[in-house]
């Protein structure tokens, strides 16, 4: 026979409770907020940053660790890359796991450790970045890769710093249509067949108040995180290309804001590097991306129009100029800049970057070299959202 207990409230609950209201205060304060859209967005934030905590907080066990889905469509965070599939999944420093899976087509894997997240007060300290040219891919795409403590596992083998605590994976794609996601599980290498533990009262509770933690934490943090890297760039430029902040050496990036007027237009031009992946992109002030599935407000080096000098031209601006390479503010006036280059194979330089010239929006066509080149009608645009709309429908389904 069941016990019964009487309980009226959880304690779990009640932190969770408690924290979204304090993130939406912490939201709804920032200084960016100043129309009934940015609310709308911000509560919109809100919802995925729930979401977010939630997911992570369920998959935190790492002695039973599962990957769990950080930034999607729906749960949006850390100027997260509309390119990229994200996958996190808790660990311990003196476990030893096992990663099996299929490579895939994408343009770039990479495995990251972490010894926390970003929900913290600073960022967190990476011990391990890797991609997939460092351990064996079998001719079919598996692979299977190990981390623990151990120093001398052998080829396809990562050894775990003590205070390692997540696993963090990035599958990016060039090409929309025809890569191919790859597929991944983790496990303990100990649990493997062995049955887990009937769920408990202290442990759900325990992970409602961890979701409370993990919410709050990323409200915080990435309002912050922007005062650091972004907003002391001037208005309309970006950076030149730097390794990116947070130990992947094989990544670099150049970054910016944006603050256009209606009739106002910035040309952003940056060479078409050819290496494996090169995307720009456009973020909100929550210093998320913005609707990247109905809208094209980012593009890839293989979705971008090249012109024949070599270098791609994208044009930032709120009215439609019909050219292939318009990134949508979708009505915003002031947001973020972002350039990834990944799968580098040797350092990039100023020369690599983008330079930005900010024009009257009347005056693109004699502004913008090859603007011909560029031109797209009405039919074309629209074929273009549907290519995105399927794309990232299918991507999901990952």
């Amino acid at each position: 026979m069941t016990q019964e207990i009487g309980i009226t409230a959880s304690a779990g609950t009640a932190l969770l409770a408690e924290a979204i209201q304090e993130a939406e205060r912490v939201l709804l304060a920032a200084p960016h907020v100043r129309t009934e859209r940015d609310v709308a967005e911000g509560l919109d934030y809100l919802a995925g940053l729930v979401r977010v905590g939630l997911a992570s907080a369920w998959a935190s066990d790492p002695a039973d660790p599962h990957f769990a889905r950080p930034s999607t469509q729906w749960t949006k965070m850390g100027l997260d890359n509309p390119d990229t599939l994200y996958f996190a999944a808790q660990i311990a420093g003196d476990a030893e796991y096992v990663v099996t899976g299929n490579r895939g087509s994408s343009a770039d894997l990479v495995f990251q450790v972490l010894a926390g997240s970003h929900a913290g007060n600073t960022s967190p300290a990476s011990h391990l970045a890797f991609d997939d040219r460092d351990f064996p891919v079998a001719d079919d795409g598996s692979f299977e890769i190990r981390f623990g403590p151990r120093e001398d596992g052998g080829p396809g083998y990562f050894t775990l710093s003590p205070d390692a605590q997540r696993l963090l994976v990035r599958q990016t794609f060039s090409d929309w249509t025809t890569e191919r996601a790859g597929t991944l599980r983790v496990q303990r290498a100990d649990r493997i067949g062995v049955p887990g533990e009937p769920v408990t009262l202290a442990t759900v509770e325990g992970r409602y108040a961890r979701a409370a933690r993990t919410l709050l934490g990323y409200a915080r943090t990435f309002l912050e995180f922007v005062e650091r890297f972004y907003l002391d760039q001037p208005v309309n430029t970006m950076y030149a290309p730097k390794i990116t902040p947070g130990g992947l050496a094989s990544q670099y990036s150049s970054a910016g804001h944006f603050d256009l007027a209606d009739d106002q237009a910035l040309i952003i031009t940056v060479p078409a590097s050819g290496m494996p992946y090169q995307g720009m992109q456009l973020g909100t002030k929550w210093y998320v991306s913005l609707d990247y599935v109905d809208h094209q407000t980012s593009l890839t080096a293989d979705q971008a129009h090249v012109d024949p000098d070599g270098r791609i031209r994208f044009v930032v601006t709120r009215q439609d100029p019909g050219l292939a390479n318009w990134l949508e503010t979708t009505g915003l006036t002031e947001g973020y800049l972002q350039i990834r280059w990944q799968r580098v194979d040797r350092p990039l330089t100023a020369e690599d970057g983008p330079t930005t010239e900010v024009v009257p929006y009347a005056e693109l066509a004699q502004r913008l070299p090859f603007h011909e080149q560029q031109r797209v009608t009405a039919a074309q645009w629209a074929q273009r959202i549907a290519a995105r709309q399927a794309a990232v429908g299918d991507r999901m389904m990952a």
